[in-house]
């Protein structure tokens, strides 16, 4: 990826508003690095950015992260990352997938299933993960990755056509044309550029 710079010292308004663009939780997860200004920024910064991106994401409860030593669980985020950085770019290009660092990270997770009874309507069976370690936290969120490994559609696995811009998305549209991140942000970017370069040939 480069250099990368933190993002502390960046106003809220450079955050990336298209923070959840990826259609699926792997491609949000590499999207946490981002380009929102003129340098790449990691959004990770501290325990609690990873807690509170988990939480807005609908993996796990942020409570349940407190006991963990400070800094290990942004340790243990930032490896997974760009462990599925790595293997997506594998898949993208159609390599041979080094899957060491991946399983070796699976293997510490640990989960059970509950069958519970809601108040309305039938019994439910929720998996429930035990969050001892970080690695076990971010467990659902590694299993989600080595899903997206074996089952995804690598052609519908695209990076943003934006200038500049390093956001991941899978395209679940149905014409599967998408070409931007957000509409709203590059696909505009593009239109409004377009929109220059052919009125300055007037």
């Amino acid at each position: 990826m480069g250099s990368v710079k933190s993002a502390g010292q960046l106003p809220s308004s450079t955050f990336p508003d298209q923070e959840f663009v990826g259609d699926d939780p792997v491609m949000d997860m590499l999207n946490t690095v981002a380009r929102p200004v003129d340098e790449l920024v990691d959004f990770w910064q501290s325990d609690g950015d990873v807690v509170r991106w988990m939480a807005r994401a609908g993996w796990i409860d942020g409570d349940a992260a407190r006991h963990l030593r400070p800094g290990k669980l942004l340790e243990a985020a930032r490896q997974l990352r760009e462990t599925g950085r790595r293997l997506v770019m594998q898949r993208k290009n159609g390599k041979r997938l080094d899957l060491t660092e991946l399983n070796d990270f699976l293997s510490q997770g640990r989960s059970y299933c509950e069958l519970t009874q809601p108040k309305i309507g039938h019994p439910v069976v929720v998996r429930r993960y035990e969050s001892k370690t970080a690695e076990q936290w971010l467990a659902p969120l590694a299993e989600a990755a080595a899903e997206f490994l074996a089952t995804a559609d690598f052609d519908l696995v695209r990076g943003c056509e934006g200038d500049g811009c390093v956001l991941w998305f899978y395209d679940r549209t149905k014409s599967h044309r998408r070409r931007w991140c957000s509409m709203r942000v590059c696909g505009n970017r593009h239109k409004v550029a377009s929109y220059r370069s052919r009125n300055s040939d007037l």
